[in-house]
């Protein structure tokens, strides 16, 4: 069971890293044309190379930043308008505006990026310094698909204690 908690917990991390880079990502690569032929498969898309890109790699191919924003995506349950801006000047061929990725006007990009930076510091700073402490924290050790943190619950535990009445004595109890 470990062993899969280790698993789950390092495709959170890919998952939230993935998600930090389409913050940055620089611009909407245009739909790859529809195959000629139905037996025939569509070229591999294209994405740009990123510009503004001020936490994550500058050195990062388009591609890269576009599996780090789909990540990101998986992990806080959220879409790529989330952070960022259709830009009403340039419209796709589905006749919707394409999304500016550069631009900072969104207050989640910024969100994003501090997020992305706080996560990268408590691997650093802390999850790194402990001896086999297993995967590092991600997006998704905390959102877990949502946008938002969900508040952490604890399970019931059959061993605890109601508290007594008022005016009541109780021994303690020993295991």
């Amino acid at each position: 069971m470990k062993a899969t908690s280790l698993v789950f917990s390092a495709s959170l991390a890919v998952l939230a890293s993935a998600a930090l880079l389409a913050v940055g990502a620089s611009a909407q690569a245009p739909p790859t044309a529809s195959p000629a032929s139905a037996g025939a498969l569509a070229p591999p898309r294209v994405y740009p190379a990123p510009t503004n890109l001020q936490v994550l790699p500058k050195d990062l191919t388009g591609q890269q930043v576009h599996e780090i924003m789909e990540q990101w995506e998986a992990a806080l349950g959220s879409h790529c308008s989330t952070c960022h801006v259709a830009d009403p000047k340039n419209i796709g061929p589905n006749g919707r505006p394409r999304l500016n990725f550069p631009d900072d006007s969104r207050p989640e990009k910024q969100t994003a990026r501090r997020m992305f930076t706080m996560v990268e510091g408590i691997n650093r700073d802390y999850i790194s310094k402990i001896d086999s402490s297993g995967a590092p924290v991600t997006c998704g050790t905390c959102h877990r698909g949502h946008l938002g943190p969900e508040p952490f619950v604890a399970p019931p535990d059959d061993d605890r204690r109601t508290a007594p009445a008022p005016g009541t004595t109780v021994a303690p109890q020993f295991k």
